[in-house]
């Protein structure tokens, strides 16, 4: 993206705080305003007040003075206060944003992308450039109306000065500049580095990456890899901090010495003899001097600043400017009381890489029945199912519900009448009632219960010290396959969807946990439609219809029965699974 357009989309986040920021800028004004009185007031003092013995017109100035000090300070803390909470609220708008925009990306991004490095960019590039998000806009406008303030005072004392003064800002400007593009590469590679840093941590420090860091006997290798990816990224750091240091030293250099300058060039007399300027002007201007080089060092700062945070807002745009595959319709089609007919019309899907995953799948699951689908590993089984939920969508043919496209459905609607239950079951680091409740956020403990004893979980819940209230542990590594399993179907039969999807939710189970997970999914498949994908060929015997995917497209289609009698791809299937009892 080009540096300018990237600008008007960054100043385009501050825009529903600009009134906000108009307050700054007054109060910005108002302050650099005031200030400028000092340095008059105190050449009043040195010519006027203390030669004359003028002591009421010395005791006024003073106070003068005083006053002025307390003012800008009040104004400072106001404008402070102010600009801290535009820029928190800018950083909550932009994080806000990201969080938002990713929750919208197809499984396919997320599939492809470690989750240390989303978490990086969120966590590590936004924070990162906090400071320059809540400071900036304050800085700017402060420093900038202090230079413009100031540089017409020390022309109304003495212009010649003002010009000597001024004399090295372009040389300034040019260095900052060059500073400020060698800060934005450095930032770019560390920020990458520490993507990569929260990766390795993300995967490694899991309670997965633990167990088999150690099994495998690889703890130290993988605490080697980090620390080189750790002085990786303190040369970047090194390099960061000091790119420009030398450059930047010989502004404060020039800077420091201005004042000496000014008392030479002061020094010099005209051609009658008398003084140039008068000691009360000499030092207000030097005064005005100083407080000129601040606010000016600031401006060339925060310009360096603004440079590097531009690698920052690329990172972060870079993730919004990502396209959803997969977005929700406009105008969605109501689904009022789904019976939960399901019907596969004609569909094909192919991935990214234009491998094919499914050819021209048409098959109705009438309302209430059962489809299981069956075949060699890669046939497209889990991807038909995810189709239905609309993780992913069809790229030929449509997928309805009573006869509506899923693609016409609001994802709200869509969610409330697809249930899934997978293979990998998920539960957040928190108690089992907050997982629970994560499918119907307010459900009573009567549902709760009620849901857990339908998937049999319920006695082994308050078997545990805290009941419903005990915290599971990341990814529930407090419960056994089956625990959680079971925990997962009662969360399903808490949102109660018409439609349930089953992604081989028993096939890493042992036989006898097996069959205790299965009889929780026929307590919930009860009266609903279900499409089951299975592995083990002894959840689906009962199943309604059968159909065998071979290579993306239907090979067989029919009750167990039938298809053993057709001695076809099933029947080599049933033959191969040992966990089927014949029928």
């Amino acid at each position: 993206m080009e540096a300018p357009a990237q600008t008007r989309r960054i100043l385009r986040l501050f825009r529903p705080y600009r009134a906000r920021l108009l307050l700054v800028g007054a109060f910005v004004g108002l302050s650099s305003l005031v200030a400028l009185a000092s340095p008059f007031m105190l050449r009043e003092v040195l010519d006027v007040a203390l030669p004359q013995g003028r002591t009421g017109l010395l005791s006024a100035l003073v106070l003068g003075m005083i006053a002025v000090a307390v003012a800008t300070s009040v104004f400072g803390v106001l404008q402070t206060y102010i600009s801290t909470g535009v820029g928190q609220r800018v950083m909550h708008d932009l994080r806000t944003a990201v969080y938002g925009h990713l929750q919208r990306m197809p499984l396919s991004f997320f599939t492809k992308t470690r989750t240390g490095e989303v978490q990086s960019r969120i966590a590590n590039d936004i924070g990162s450039m906090q400071s320059t998000v809540t400071s900036t806009a304050t800085s700017l406008v402060s420093n900038f109306t202090s230079v413009v303030a100031t540089v017409i005072a020390m022309a109304a004392l003495e212009w010649r000065l003002t010009l000597v003064s001024l004399a090295m800002l372009p040389i300034f400007v040019w260095i900052s500049r060059r500073v400020g593009r060698e800060r934005k590469r450095i930032t770019s590679q560390r920020q990458r580095q520490l993507a990569s840093m929260s990766a390795i941590v993300e995967e490694s420090l899991s309670v997965s990456g633990i167990l088999l860091g150690r099994t495998m006997g690889r703890s130290r290798a993988l605490t080697d890899d980090f620390a080189a990816e750790s002085r990786s990224l303190v040369d970047l750091e090194i390099r960061s901090n000091m790119a420009g240091r030398w450059r930047q030293s010989t502004i404060g250099i020039v800077m420091s010495a201005m004042p000496a300058i000014i008392y030479f060039a002061a020094g010099l007399t005209a051609s009658n003899g008398t003084p140039l300027v008068s000691i009360g002007t000499l030092v207000a201007f030097t005064t005005l001097q100083s407080a000129l080089f601040r606010p000016t060092v600031q401006l060339l700062q925060t310009g360096v600043e603004v440079q590097t945070s531009l690698a920052l807002f690329a990172r972060i745009f870079e993730y919004l400017d990502l396209r959803p595959d997969i977005e929700e319709p406009e105008k969605p089609t109501p689904l009022n009381s789904p019976r939960g007919e399901v019907r596969f019309d004609h569909v094909g899907f192919s991935y990214d890489d234009d491998s094919i995953a499914l050819r021209d799948i048409d098959v109705t699951v009438p309302a209430g029945t059962s489809l299981a689908v069956v075949g060699e590993t890669g046939s497209g089984k889990t991807t038909l199912g995810y189709l239905v939920p609309r993780l992913y969508d069809t790229t030929t043919g449509r997928i309805t519900i009573d006869g509506t496209d899923v693609r016409g459905l609001s994802f709200a609607d869509l969610s409330s009448a697809v249930g899934v239950v997978s293979q990998e079951t998920y539960l957040f680091h928190a108690t089992v009632g907050d997982n629970l409740r994560f499918a119907k956020p307010g459900a009573t403990d009567d549902e709760l219960h009620e849901a857990a004893r339908a998937a049999q979980i319920h006695d082994h819940i308050m078997s545990l010290p805290d009941g419903y209230d005990t915290m599971v542990g990341e990814r529930g590594y407090r419960f056994s396959g089956g625990e959680k399993q079971r925990l997962a179907i009662a969360r399903t039969i808490l949102r109660n969807p018409p439609i349930l999807v089953l992604d081989e939710a028993t096939s890493a189970l042992d036989t006898q946990t097996e069959q205790a997970v299965q009889e929780a999914i026929d307590r919930l498949a009860e009266g609903r439609t279900t499409i089951t994908i299975a592995h083990r060929l002894s959840t689906v015997r009962d199943a309604d219809q059968i159909i065998v995917l071979d290579k993306g497209r239907v090979a067989e289609r029919g009750t167990h029965s039938e298809l053993l009698a057709q001695n076809g791809p099933y029947a080599a299937l049933v033959a191969r699974d040992t966990t089927l009892v014949p029928a």
